[in-house]
Order: structure tokens, then C-alpha cells, then sequence
């Protein structure tokens, strides 16, 4: 994940609306907008010249961003990626660690062994003693780890619902994993969930989970600047 936008050029066709819709998002998914760096307003003439096309699908595709949230407008003052604050983040880490934790409990019942075992290879692959010199790799494999265990919870809602959380749950997990050794301590609680859900203990791989992700939370609140 980046801390810009990477912008490539859009072929000319007849659905271009939708193509500057579907690149521009895609850049802005991509990026970490949590970042002390990141750069969140957007210059649409830049915009249009970085990707190819006129101004006006572009402008109908960021008004379609708009309308999702991603992006907001402001009349005479320009375009701005929508960051949230840190009370909405917070709120965010919780539901979504009620709503993982679940899925977790889920996960005890519903998944099969193999499906289980396969958690592993998002964990074991990294020692909690050379994990500093893999970090974006761990990165990458922490989201998909707490991805893996809300599909194998196997409740499309919740499914539904957490990817509505997911650009910013993220780009927070993204921007903190790396602060306060926050990252050996994530591999531990890892391995401690996945023992807890191959085992089928409900009680304790829901606990562990809710646990986990909201130390997260705890961790921004004490830690994290986003004004």
C-alpha cells in the first residue's frame, strides 16, 4: 500500500465514465490515506491529464465517488480523499471487532480442517525475531489473515458489512502494525488464534479475536494523531 495515488493512463472507449470510476478508485483503495504523509486533496486537472481523458467523465466518476463516500467535494476549495476521523476510526475497530470475533466463533462450527490448517501459511512463514526485515510482506499477510477467518465464519453479512469497513480498518492496521512492536505481538496472538480455532474452542477463539483487534483500537487511541 502506498501513500499516493499511482495513476496509469485510461484507453479511449466508449465506457470511459466507468473506466475513471473503476481506476480512480482502485488508486485511492490502494493508497494509505492514514499515513502523517499521505496527500489527500486531488487536483482534477492534474487528474485528467495523469489518466488520458476529458474532465467530464472524470468529474461524473468522482461524483459517483462522492456518492460511496470515498471521496467529498467542496464547492470553490477543491477534492479531498474522505480520511476519517479518529472517533469514526475508533468506531470502526469495534464494530469490526464484534463482528470478526463472530465470525470467529462461526469459523469453530462451520469451517472444515483443511480450511482451518490453511490459516497457517499466513502466519508460520514469518519468526517473530527476523519479522522486522519482512514488514510489508507481514503487512499484507496480517489483512489477510483477519479476511480469512470473517470468510471462514461463513455468514455473507457479516461478510457484507466488514467490507464496508475495510478501506479504513486497513489503512489504520497498515499505518500501526510497524509502531511499538505492535507486529511481534501480532504473530503471537495469531498463532494463539488459530491453535484456539483448530481446536474448536468457541469461547476462547471468539475471546481471542475480540481481544486482538481491539488492542488495536487501544493502540490508536493512545497513539495516533489524525487531526
Amino acid at each position: 500500500m502506498t501513500n499516493h495515488l499511482k495513476i496509469a493512463p485510461i484507453q479511449q472507449n466508449p465506457s470511459l465514465k466507468a473506466r475513471a470510476y473503476e481506476a480512480l478508485k482502485l488508486a485511492i483503495t490502494d493508497m494509505n490515506i492514514y499515513a502523517p504523509d499521505a496527500q489527500l486533496r486531488l487536483d482534477e486537472r492534474d487528474l485528467s491529464q495523469r489518466f488520458g481523458v476529458s474532465r467530464t467523465p472524470l468529474r461524473e466518476a468522482l461524483a459517483q465517488l462522492e456518492s460511496e463516500g470515498l471521496v467529498r467535494i467542496v464547492m470553490r476549495r477543491g477534492i479531498y480523499i474522505n480520511r476519517r476521523t479518529k472517533a469514526e476510526i475508533l468506531d470502526m475497530i469495534t464494530v469490526w471487532a464484534a463482528l470478526e470475533s463472530m465470525a470467529a466463533r462461526l469459523a469453530t462450527k462451520e469451517a472444515t480442517d483443511a480450511e482451518l490448517a490453511g490459516l497457517h501459511a499466513l502466519v508460520d512463514v514469518f519468526n517473530v525475531d527476523e519479522v522486522s526485515q519482512r514488514m510489508g510482506e507481514y503487512s499484507d499477510a496480517n489483512i489477510r489473515f483477519h479476511q480469512a477467518i470473517i470468510a471462514l465464519g461463513g455468514c455473507k453479512l457479516i461478510e457484507e458489512i466488514t467490507n464496508g469497513l475495510f478501506f479504513h480498518v486497513r489503512a489504520i492496521r497498515q499505518r500501526t502494525i510497524f509502531e511499538n512492536e505492535r507486529v511481534k505481538r501480532s504473530i503471537v496472538d495469531h498463532k494463539e488464534i488459530i491453535a484456539a480455532l483448530e481446536a474448536r474452542d468457541t469461547e476462547r477463539a471468539e475471546r481471542l479475536v475480540r481481544e486482538h483487534t481491539l488492542k488495536l483500537r487501544e493502540h490508536v487511541d493512545r497513539n495516533v494523531n489524525l487531526d
